[in-house]
């Protein structure tokens, strides 16, 4: 599977700022609102995701994530598909479908990231949201459909906008695979060096083993995550 990165419109997006007391002490509180999510259209990506998969994937990370306290989202673009701590900038708090639509709110939290964007909100900096998630693509008709092995990581991280509002981020790392390992969790795949070691027939057996080293030892420290 590859990884899927979507960016919305920025415009769409609402940041709020607002003032709330703690403890006799008043406080901002920082809120990203909009359209996380969008199904049955072709994006700019060439890509168009469909609603019954689009469904599945937000109702399950609704209930996996969300309702856990567990949706997050990060700042910049990750070079994986998992959810990096250190990385973490706002906790998702509500995810609705209206129509082929998901919208979203996001409450930006005060890590040191979420502590950029806190900043880039006081200033005024526009910034756009991706969605970002695992699949496999089908093309049809010039458009490249996602299929139904489509794993949504996260409906929302914060990234750079640095062509307006009309700006969509291309798919990065396309040429990676990702797989799962039994345990659900996320591993990257050693396919291209594995394809690399057979050659004409021929096995490189020292290059096969250090590739297929390198797929467990990825499962090994999965599992000690």
């Amino acid at each position: 599977m590859k990884l899927l990165i979507e960016r919305n419109v920025t415009e769409l997006f609402d940041c709020i700022i607002e003032e709330a007391m703690l403890n006799e002490n008043r406080i901002k509180q920082y809120w990203i609102n909009g359209p996380f999510l969008q199904a049955e259209i072709k994006n700019h990506n060439r890509r168009m995701y469909p609603s019954k998969i689009m469904e599945r994937e937000a109702t399950r990370y609704i209930k996996e994530k969300i309702e856990d306290n567990q949706g997050l989202g990060e700042l910049g673009h990750p070079d994986n598909p998992t959810i990096n701590l250190d990385r973490v900038s706002h906790k998702i708090i509500m995810l609705t479908r209206e129509g082929n639509n998901w919208i979203g709110k996001a409450k930006v939290i005060d890590t040191p990231l979420g502590k950029i964007v806190k900043n880039l909100m006081d200033e005024g900096i526009k910034f756009g949201v991706s969605s970002r998630g695992l699949g496999s693509l089908k093309e049809e008709n010039g458009v490249n459909i996602v299929c139904e092995d489509y794993y949504l990581v996260t409906p929302a991280d914060i990234v750079a906008d640095p062509s307006g509002p009309n700006c969509w981020v291309e798919s990065v790392m396309e040429g990676r695979e990702w797989a799962f390992a039994g345990d659900g969790k996320i591993y990257e795949k050693a396919k291209e060096e594995i394809n690399r070691s057979v050659v004409k027939g021929k096995v490189d057996e020292l290059k096969l083993l250090v590739a297929f080293e390198t797929v467990l030892n990825q499962i090994a420290q999965n599992k000690e995550n």
